[in-house]
């Protein structure tokens, strides 16, 4: 069975990114996937300086998780018209354990100019590690929620579709 996992990458204790992740979450868990919530703010992770921090604790305890999905949604905010920088850690440290996932976005921002953001990231894993991206992601700005209640139906429905498709990619590539 195929087995699923839903990363948070906010270090915000007040994140939209994380409240559509844990939605996702949800509905994974709904569909009776074997799925895992992981929040990487509770890892303490160490910034990548391509030598020792391979070695720290949280980061094998992160890249084992990773290695051990066939679908993976990412949870992650978008600051400064790109993905957070602790999204880019995290794949910098855990590198070859993204090869031939399934992965889907969800994404929150301030505003709608950053919509395209999460492309550049998603080209990144997919010419470095092979991972099939799901073709429909989420993007939602603050405007969707009420302090932490998400009140955007659409945005509501597409976190539904996202999860949907990653299941599906799932089982149709990892049987």
């Amino acid at each position: 069975m195929a087995k699923y996992l839903v990363i948070s990458t906010s270090g915000n204790p007040d994140s939209n990114s994380r409240r559509m992740g844990r939605i996702g979450f949800e509905l994974l868990n709904k569909a009776k996937a074997d799925c895992e919530w992981l929040d990487i703010n509770q890892l303490q992770l160490p910034l990548c300086d391509a030598d020792a921090c391979y070695n720290e604790p949280s980061a094998q305890k992160l890249s084992a998780t990773i290695e051990a999905a066939d679908g993976i949604m990412v949870a992650t905010p978008v600051y400064n018209y790109d993905v957070s920088a602790a999204t880019k850690n995290m794949v910098e440290l855990t590198g070859s354990a993204w090869e031939d996932k399934i992965v889907a976005f969800l994404c929150a921002a301030g505003g709608m100019s950053s919509y395209m953001s999460v492309m550049a990231f998603a080209n990144s894993l997919m010419l470095d590690f092979r991972s099939v991206i799901v073709p429909r992601f989420v993007y939602a700005t603050g405007d969707a929620f009420d302090g932490e209640r998400l009140v955007d139906a659409k945005v509501g429905k597409r976190i539904e579709q996202v999860a949907h498709e990653l299941f599906r990619f799932t089982r149709a590539l990892r049987g």
